[in-house]
């Protein structure tokens, strides 16, 4: 099942290699206990949510030192994909929902993710400043901005300026509203062959 990953992303070391092929597993027992994601999807863990998070990858190759917020993010997604890819960024994942961020702990920590945190916390409540914030489809996208709009370093490190990195799919015109034409959307159809990605986007949003 990983294959589907090779296919996109050739170039990966050893490690990141056998961390992608540890997922499958580490989600199926976990998602017995503690359900993260539906049970239809498990099967298809790899395409539906490792390669979906790694779309982001497509749009930016993050530099080592970023620091990135995962708001939302559910099991891991996309950080625990993004966090094996780029083994030089930090990542901070939060959820509002305890018994989620457990199980990113569990997987994280099997994987030995030295660069991954997670906190069973709100986005509001985070005291710390970012480069860029990550989400998948959390929440419309004015609500999720008015979250984490004071959560941004001024100094940029990458080739896209400090900003947030939002999964979404559909027809975004309506829900981003006056954020929409400030916003770069990028379609992963045009990055990943599979159905699936056939209406989903990376929106990119400049602060």
């Amino acid at each position: 099942m990983i294959q589907i990953i090779l296919k996109y992303f050739p170039d990966l070391s050893l490690n990141q290699k056998s961390n992608f092929e540890k997922l499958f597993e580490l989600y199926t027992f976990w998602n017995n206990q503690i359900n993260v994601i539906s049970r239809k999807d498990i099967d298809l863990v790899y395409e539906r949510h490792v390669l979906h998070s790694l779309g982001i990858a497509k749009v930016i190759s993050f530099r080592p030192g970023t620091k990135v917020l995962d708001v939302g993010t559910g099991g891991g997604f996309p950080g625990i994909p993004l966090a094996i890819l780029f083994p030089e960024t930090d990542f901070f994942l939060v959820d509002s929902i305890g018994k989620k961020i457990k199980v990113v702990n569990e997987i994280s920590n099997a994987l030995n993710l030295k660069n991954v945190r997670a906190k069973h916390c709100r986005a509001e409540d985070i005291n710390e400043k970012f480069h860029f914030v990550v989400s998948r489809a959390v929440t419309e996208f004015p609500v999720f901005y008015s979250w984490i709009k004071n959560k941004f370093l001024i100094q940029n490190l990458n080739d896209l300026k400090n900003g947030i990195l939002y999964l979404k799919g559909g027809d975004l015109k309506e829900e981003f509203g006056i954020y929409y034409d400030h916003a770069q959307f990028y379609e992963l159809k045009n990055y990943f062959k599979e159905e699936f990605f056939e209406t989903k986007k990376v929106v990119y949003y400049k602060i």
